[in-house]
């Protein structure tokens, strides 16, 4: 029998066809899809390298263009001090017609940090105000002096006084300074040391019991006396402040919107004299520093900037084997404003002929002191002194018992031994003691200054002041090159025509007032808990 396809099975199959011809289209339709999401993927992870290749370039290209990083960096109507005209500036700076020009290190002149957007350090910038000044005696060189110069004109600073000897004194060394606007130079001459003998300060009593003695009370008396001068010259130049820092101290205006000195100065009141800044100590963590400002980033802060029971609490574990908490001295620096009667109180104090100084103590701000920061310094300040390792010697030669135990290892040591004592004594090795101490704020980071002196650095401007000192004429006159011996200096007694009454004042008191000038102090140990804690 014959069957036939009714006419339902018919439909059925055409049914089928339709259904087989909408499932080829769909997976056709995905097909596609997929294939079209696939190309895009391609196409994006093959231009999003070339992209951020190109990004990058662009964040750190430095053409003859401004760099949009360092133009948004700051506000453009909150300029650094110092950012007017200077000849050597002008002659680092790059040529808007020249896009290649390079300094004599043959590192670009363009900005290379917010810091120097159109910076030139004029000194005679009218818009600082206050205007505020430094005045120092030094014998370092110019890989020491260049940037403590340059980094304070950063903050604010804008006239030095240097009072030189040694290698600070050398022809190309002074020759540099004396090029630097705002930089007076002063040299250690005989002519200088017959002024200095006619000073009012040897007939008082408030210095004397430093006088006749070697190596860090001539020191302290030399600075006075420097100091002294300083007085006079910055009234000269119009200053209304004026610091006593060595250069191996820096300040650190912390607590400033501009980290600037003289946003701090601009907001003491009319009525106060001087102005206490506390300092903070260097903590050295390697051996085989060479540039302190620029490697050095722990600090021990100040007992005045910590809570009393912190300070000592871990007295004893931030000053190891070590006579004291700090190294050196821990009763900072000061600013003193200038006027009628100001005189110096010593390296770290100023005081006033005719009163008494009404003084603040800065809350935040500090000086940085990087003190024996370069394993070299123990053998440095071992030369300066011609001192022998003598409990009776090292009395008259040192006011601080650190001083005192670093010279006679440096008197006495081999290298080794002075390399093992130096590991043990200065350098901060152990890293659970210096993240212990940092969590409790006994030490700080401080990056300010090695990012300005670097910033400096790679800018081009110390090569740049360099070249163009070395090329310019001299200023340095005849009488600047009669310098005395100062090893001899203030060893002797001088021919000074001391009054009757102040002789007699310096014998019966012993060379001591109630306004003794201030020598540099040791930080609170635990001897002075009572004293403080009833204060």
């Amino acid at each position: 029998m014959i069957f036939k396809n009714p006419p339902k099975m018919a439909g059925f199959y055409q049914s089928l066809r339709r259904n087989s011809s909408f499932s080829s289209t769909i997976l056709s339709s995905c097909y596609s899809s997929q294939q079209h999401f696939l190309y895009k993927l391609i196409f994006f992870l093959t231009f999003l390298p070339l992209f951020l290749a190109l990004f990058a370039f662009f964040l750190q290209w430095r053409g003859s263009g401004i760099d949009p990083i360092t133009w948004w960096s700051f506000d453009h109507t909150k300029e650094f001090p110092g950012m007017l005209d200077s000849p050597f500036i002008k002659s680092s700076s790059f040529d808007d017609n020249n896009n290649c020009s390079n300094n004599a290190s043959g590192q670009t002149n363009s900005p290379v940090f917010p810091y120097f957007r159109g910076w030139n350090f004029n000194y005679n910038d009218s818009t600082i105000s206050p205007k505020a000044c430094i005045t120092s005696t030094t014998s370092a060189g110019l890989e020491q002096v260049l940037p403590w110069i340059f980094y304070h004109k950063v903050v604010g600073i804008t006239n030095f006084i240097l009072f030189v000897e040694g290698e600070a004194a050398s022809t190309n060394v002074s020759r540099v300074l004396e090029f630097i606007p705002g930089v007076q130079v002063i040299y250690r001459t005989k002519k200088l040391e017959e002024q200095q003998a006619k000073s009012r300060i040897w007939s008082e009593s408030w210095l004397s019991s430093f006088f006749y003695k070697p190596c860090n009370n001539e020191l302290f008396v030399k600075q006075t006396l420097n100091m002294e001068m300083a007085i006079g010259l910055a009234r000269d130049a119009g200053m209304e402040w004026i610091f006593h820092l060595d250069t191996d101290e820096l300040l650190h205006p912390a607590g400033t919107q501009g980290y600037s000195v003289s946003e701090l100065l601009t907001e003491v009141p009319a009525d106060v004299d001087m102005v206490i800044f506390p300092n903070y100590e260097s903590s050295v963590e390697r051996d085989d520093i060479k540039e302190p400002f620029s490697e050095i980033s722990l600090f021990k802060k100040n007992f005045d900037h910590l809570p009393k029971e912190t300070y000592f609490r871990f007295y004893k574990e931030a000053t190891r084997s070590n006579p004291n908490y700090f190294l050196t001295y821990g009763n900072g620096k000061a600013a003193a404003r200038i006027q009628d009667h100001l005189r110096p109180n010593g390296a770290h104090r100023w005081h006033n002929y005719d009163k008494t100084p009404k003084e603040v103590k800065m809350e935040e701000a500090a000086v940085l002191h990087y003190t024996y920061s370069k394993f070299s310094d123990l053998t440095s300040r071992r030369d300066r002194c011609g001192c022998k390792p003598t409990k009776e010697d090292l009395k008259r030669c040192f006011m601080l018992e650190f001083d005192r135990s670093a010279f006679i290892i440096a008197s006495t040591a081999t290298e080794e031994e002075m390399l093992q004592w130096y590991q043990e004594h200065v350098v901060w090795n152990d890293v659970a003691a210096k993240l212990k101490l940092l969590k409790y704020g006994i030490f700080v980071r401080i990056y300010a200054p090695m990012d300005i002196i670097q910033g400096l650095r790679e800018s081009g401007v110390f090569a740049s002041v360099i070249e163009s000192a070395l090329t310019a004429p001299s200023k340095r006159s005849n009488d600047s090159l009669d310098n005395v011996d100062v090893k001899k200096m203030y060893l002797r007694e001088l021919d000074i025509n001391i009054t009757e009454t102040a002789r007699r004042l310096l014998e019966e008191t012993g060379g001591h007032d109630s306004f003794q000038a201030i020598p540099p102090f040791s930080p609170p140990g635990f001897n002075d808990v009572d004293v403080i804690v009833s204060a």
